[in-house]
């Protein structure tokens, strides 16, 4: 068990879930910086964030791409820590010939409203061990026990059980699930070819093994190639011209949420460990580089991918009009 005192390392690019899971034990976040190409955490990183105190990793499959889950269950496995896989994005998504979220000890996955399989709101855990899967089930019915009696509470559980209703949504869904991902795909693999033909445009590139469920289309926008319009500004030209585009996260370690958290941590809270950190690859995606397109814009058609190389052209033609 994960709690008082211990530590997971996870990375900072993620939904503030992630982390607030592990703050919800009592037990604290250690944020590493992301890949340049990927902006999955980066594994060379992850060794020297280990203490004795480390008890798991939590790789994030960001947008829908899976982290580099060789490596990260090497160091696992080196020094005994469990591995969660926050696979919210990912569904369908592979590493290799495994899953997403089967590789670790747990898969996590959302189906909230805008994810590529959607209940409206809940989600879904995996593992193939028999005791975990009792310990997260106990956790999600009121702390009951599996087979046991209705009134045997063995842990402080609560209610997080989908309904039957959510359920039918999801198993329809099901029919069309590899249909969808597969065209999501294809107009991921096109309009990258496209983005690739404008300079200071750059998409993300995932390993060989990797195959993304392309919940986020992320490409990076170089400002200086862009007579250094600011990426708040490219946003908002994007939008005008009907690219339903978005900025992405902020780094987790400066969310007023955790800067304010006032769990002790070592000498003093875990707001103060935020506070001094600098993650230069994830502050740099963050608040000048990563633009993110939804997973529907990937389900339209070939057309389409080229409306969004043309707004980019067009805002870069114009680009003095703008700055």
């Amino acid at each position: 068990d994960i709690g008082y005192g211990d530590e997971v390392v996870t990375t900072p690019y993620t939904f503030m879930a992630t982390a607030q899971a592990i703050l919800y034990v009592n037990a604290k976040p250690v944020f590493v910086d992301i890949e340049e190409d990927t902006y999955n955490i980066n594994p060379s990183l992850i060794e020297e964030a280990i203490t004795d105190r480390t008890k798991a990793i939590i790789p994030v499959h960001v947008g829908g791409a899976p982290a580099n889950m060789d490596e990260i269950m090497k160091i696992a496995k080196k020094y005994n820590l469990y591995v969660i896989e926050d696979a919210a994005q990912a569904h369908g998504a592979k590493w290799g010939d495994r899953g997403a979220g089967t590789i670790g000890e747990y898969g996590t996955f959302s189906f909230q409203s805008s994810k590529n399989l959607t209940a409206g709101e809940g989600g879904i855990i995996l593992t193939n061990s028999e005791e975990l899967a009792d310990k997260a089930w106990s956790y999600m019915n009121c702390g009951r026990v599996r087979k046991g009696k209705w009134y045997q509470h063995v842990i402080l559980g609560s209610n997080y059980r989908m309904t039957e209703f959510q359920a039918a949504i999801l198993l329809a869904q099901l029919e069309r699930a590899e249909e969808l991902f597969r065209k999501r795909e294809e107009n991921a693999e096109y309009l990258t070819k496209r983005l690739k033909e404008i300079e200071g445009i750059e998409p993300l590139e995932y390993p060989s093994k990797a195959r993304s469920a392309y919940h986020l289309y992320i490409f990076k926008y170089k400002k200086e190639y862009f007579n250094n319009l600011p990426k708040p500004k490219f946003i908002e030209a994007m939008v005008a011209e009907g690219i339903p585009c978005r900025p992405g996260y902020i780094p987790l370690y400066k969310m007023e949420a955790f800067v304010n958290f006032k769990l002790p941590c070592g000498e003093g809270t875990f707001g103060d460990y935020c506070s001094k950190l600098y993650l230069p690859v994830t502050e740099r995606a963050c608040y000048e580089e990563a633009i993110w397109l939804p997973q529907f814009v990937l389900l339209g058609e070939k057309e389409d991918m080229d409306d969004i190389a043309e707004a980019i052209i067009k805002i870069k033609k114009n680009i003095k009009e703008l700055t």
